[in-house]
C-alpha cells in the first residue's frame, strides 16, 4: 500500500494546487476565503479526487479535467464538514487535530464560509479550465446538485441528526449513510460516466460502484470512532455511541459491522474487477479505506 499511498498524496497535492490557484486570485475577499481555505486545507487526503481519478483511469481520461471535477467534490466535502461540526448538529471543537472552522473564527462565520464552498463548487465545474462541451458541465451540475441537496447529502444530514437516541434498524441507517455519505461517492464514480456520454444503464453501474464505497467509508468512520485512537484521528472518539447516532456499529454491534465491512468490500471489489486491468488503483482505493487505523 506504500505505492498506493505515494499515488494518493500526489492527486491530494495537485488537486490542493488547483484550488490555492482559484483563492489566490480572491485576495479582496479575504474576510471569508480565509475560513474558507482554513476549512478545505485541513489536512485530509482528497480521497474523493482519488475515487475520481481512479475511476477515470479505466476510460482513459484527461487527469487534468478529472482533478477539475475533483477540486470541485471537495468543496462540497469541506463544505459539509465544517456545517457538521456546528454546535446545532455535531458540536465538534476539533476536526484533524485542529479546532474546527467555527471555533477558530466564530459560528456565523463558519456557516458563511461554508455556504461559500458549496456555491465555490459548481463556479469550477462551469470554469472555462474545464474543456468540456456545455451539456456535459450541466449533466455534471445537475448530478452534483442533486446529490449534495435534500434527496441526498443534505437529506442525510438531516435524519443523521433526527435519529439520535432513537431506535432504528439496518435498512434505515444504511439509507442514511447512502444519502449522508454515498451520494457524494457515487458522483465521483458517476461523473466518469457522464464525461463519456454514457447510456443511463451504464452510468447507474457506476453510480451503485461509488454509492458501495461511501457506505464503505462511512461504515469505516463508524468503526474508527467506537474503536480507534482519538490521537491518530485527530479529535474525540467514541462520541457517536455517547450521542445515540444511527449507525451499524450501534445497531448491530462491532463485531458483526466488521464482518458487515468485508461483505461489502468484497461485493464492491467483485463489481469493479468487471473493468479489467485499469481498475487496479480503484481496486486499492477500497482496500484502503478498511486499512484505516480503527
Amino acid at each position: 500500500m506504500d505505492n498506493f499511498s505515494q499515488k494518493l498524496s500526489i492527486i491530494a497535492n495537485d488537486t490542493n494546487v488547483y484550488l490555492k490557484k482559484i483563492f489566490s486570485k480572491q485576495k479582496k475577499y479575504e474576510y471569508l476565503i480565509k475560513p474558507m481555505r482554513y476549512g478545505l486545507f485541513s489536512g485530509g487526503k482528497r480521497f474523493r479526487s482519488a475515487i475520481i481519478i481512479n475511476t477515470g483511469k479505466i476510460y482513459n481520461i484527461n487527469y487534468k479535467k478529472l482533478i477539475i471535477i475533483g477540486a470541485a467534490v471537495e468543496c462540497i466535502h469541506a463544505y459539509s464538514l465544517i456545517h457538521d461540526d456546528l454546535p446545532s448538529m455535531d458540536n465538534d471543537d476539533l476536526r484533524r487535530g485542529k479546532l474546527s472552522t467555527h471555533k477558530k473564527f466564530n459560528e456565523f462565520t463558519a456557516i458563511l464560509a461554508g455556504n461559500s464552498l458549496l456555491t465555490l463548487a459548481f463556479e469550477i465545474l462551469t470554469s472555462s479550465d474545464l474543456k468540456l462541451s456545455s451539456r456535459v458541465k450541466n449533466d455534471l451540475v445537475k448530478t452534483l446538485a442533486i446529490y449534495s441537496g435534500f434527496s441526498g447529502l443534505a437529506g442525510g444530514q438531516y435524519f443523521d441528526l433526527t435519529l439520535e437516541n432513537k431506535k432504528s434498524t439496518k435498512k434505515k441507517v444504511i439509507d442514511i449513510q447512502n444519502n449522508k455519505t454515498g451520494k457524494l461517492f457515487a458522483f465521483c464514480c458517476e461523473s466518469v460516466g457522464i464525461i463519456k456520454n454514457q447510456s443511463i444503464k451504464k452510468r447507474k453501474k457506476l453510480k451503485i460502484i461509488g454509492l458501495d464505497i461511501g457506505l464503505l467509508f462511512q461504515v469505516a468512520d463508524d468503526l474508527i470512532d467506537f474503536q480507534g485512537d482519538s490521537k491518530i484521528v485527530g479529535k474525540p472518539t467514541k462520541r457517536d455511541k455517547n450521542k445515540g447516532k444511527p449507525n451499524l456499529v450501534n445497531v448491530m454491534g462491532y463485531k458483526k459491522t466488521l464482518n458487515f465491512a468485508s461483505i461489502l468490500q468484497n461485493k464492491i471489489n467483485k463489481k469493479i474487477k468487471n473493468y479489467g486491468i485499469k481498475s487496479q488503483d480503484l481496486l486499492q482505493s477500497v482496500e484502503f479505506i478498511l486499512k484505516r487505523e480503527f
